[in-house]
């Protein structure tokens, strides 16, 4: 997947960790294990993790079971023979912390983007504290006019939590926008595992062959939300439709 995700952390043993860590003979610290696993995890994406990741790392690893669900209200499920084809629901309007970047590949935008907004969620705000997470994390992808290239600069969020919905802190850094957006009415499929360009435009394709041509939903804007540690072979991603009107 290319979100580098705060679950990246999550169940790390130390087999594990000593896996990534093998071609270093020194003695390592656990922040120092901690970061050699997030820059082996970043190499598969041609990113690389510089050193004053640390620092939120660490305060993600303490906090990583304190994670709140995006709210949103049920409207409808469809499935067949047994197995969920889409559903649509409707996420509440609210403040949203996003970061856009165009890197070369789209794996590196997403990656670099939630790296900008770890440290915004920890401490780099004028509330001067750690905030908290939620998920899912979600890119928005726009497209360009042939309807399957991506545009290649890629915006990646995530919605506050509750307790800084009222007064959202501001960030330090430049890069990262407090955006409040309206409710939002999605279609959404559920897909299991990487999310790269090609495999993001393959479940917009089947999404669209499963619900046939339709006005209401937007084509030049998809948005793909991600729930699960890029480790896990079958993560929980999905992709979402946006309708135009709620």
């Amino acid at each position: 997947m290319a979100l580098i995700s705060l679950e990246d952390l999550d169940g790390l043993d130390d087999e594990q960790l000593d896996d990534d860590i093998t071609d270093n003979p020194e003695p390592m610290d656990e922040d120092d294990r901690l970061l050699s696993h997030w820059q082996a995890v970043a190499s598969t994406h041609q990113v690389s993790v510089p050193p004053d990741m640390t620092g939120p790392i660490q305060e993600m690893t303490r906090n990583s079971q304190q994670r709140e669900p995006l709210p949103f209200a049920p409207v409808s499920r469809h499935e067949k023979m047994g197995e969920e084809l889409y559903e649509e629901r409707v996420y509440a309007a609210g403040h949203w912390a996003c970061v856009t970047r165009g890197e070369d590949l789209y794996e590196q935008s997403i990656s670099m983007g939630f790296m900008k907004l770890m440290r915004f969620i920890c401490k780099e705000n004028s509330a001067g504290k750690y905030l908290g997470m939620t998920v899912p994390v979600v890119s928005n992808i726009h497209m360009m006019e042939d309807g399957t290239t991506f545009k290649k600069d890629v915006q990646t969020s995530f919605f506050l939590p509750a307790d800084f919905q009222t007064n959202p802190p501001q960030p330090h850094d430049s890069d990262i926008t407090i955006v409040y957006r309206e409710p939002i009415r999605v279609v959404t499929r559920t897909f299991l595992g990487t999310t790269t360009e090609e495999t993001v435009t393959r479940q917009i394709s089947l999404l669209w062959e499963i619900l046939g041509a339709t006005d209401d939903l937007c084509r030049d804007n998809y948005m793909v939300a991600v729930y699960e540690n890029p480790g896990v072979p079958r993560r929980r991603n999905e992709i979402w439709f946006i309708r135009r009107n709620l």
